[in-house]
Parts: structure tokens; C-alpha cells; sequence
């Protein structure tokens, strides 16, 4: 009874969203995680350099 159901709830979600909106948000959360992902890194760049090279002004 419960793989039955289980069937029925991927039939019905394999149904109710087209592949292509699917591959859509796919890509559209990976495009927003990439750029989450590139500004923190040149966040953290930016701040090491300011680290090592900034606060030396005496």
C-alpha cells in the first residue's frame, strides 16, 4: 500500500511540473547560489588584502 502511494505522489508531481520549468529553477537557484558563492569569495579577498596590506600606515 505504501509503494502505491508512493507512486501515485511521483505521478502526480511528474505531471503537475513540466521538465522545463523544473530545469528552469534548477539553473535559476544554481545561478544565485553561483553568485552568493563569488561574492563572498572576493569579499574574503578583499578583506585579507586589507588585512596584510591596509593597516600598516604609520
Amino acid at each position: 500500500m505504501k509503494n502505491l502511494l508512493n507512486i501515485l505522489f511521483l505521478l502526480f508531481f511528474s505531471l503537475s511540473l513540466t521538465s522545463c520549468e523544473l530545469v528552469g529553477d534548477i539553473f535559476e537557484a544554481g545561478m544565485w547560489v553561483g553568485l552568493i558563492i563569488v561574492a563572498l569569495v572576493i569579499g574574503v579577498f578583499v578583506w585579507v588584502f586589507r588585512t596584510f596590506f591596509g593597516g600598516r600606515r604609520h
